[in-house]
């Protein structure tokens, strides 16, 4: 399994969090996890009994964190079109 990342430790955390918030403030960032071999994030959102899975990549979240305009506009391009996709949101099991 690929290694949990505590928020604190994600690139632009805070910057998917308020885009999320601002789409859906039902939505929340229930964990997000490094994948090394890729070199990207994974995102998991829920929202009530579901999930949406969002892999980004790490350089564009650095790109982001250093003040990137261009980045930020993809990135929140990125997150947007996964939230607002219906085929995104998995019933989760309990």
């Amino acid at each position: 399994m690929d290694p949990r990342v505590p928020e604190d430790r994600v690139p632009a955390y805070d910057v998917i969090e308020t885009k999320i918030r601002e789409i859906d403030n039902t939505i929340i960032v229930f964990r997000v996890f490094y994948i090394l071999d890729r070199f990207i994030y994974k995102f998991q959102f829920l929202k009530k009994d579901t999930m949406c899975i969002v892999e980004i990549p790490k350089k564009l979240l650095l790109d982001v964190k250093a003040g990137n305009a261009e980045s930020e506009s993809v990135l929140i391009g990125i997150i947007t079109s996964f939230i607002e996709s219906a085929d995104c949101w998995k019933k989760v099991e309990s």
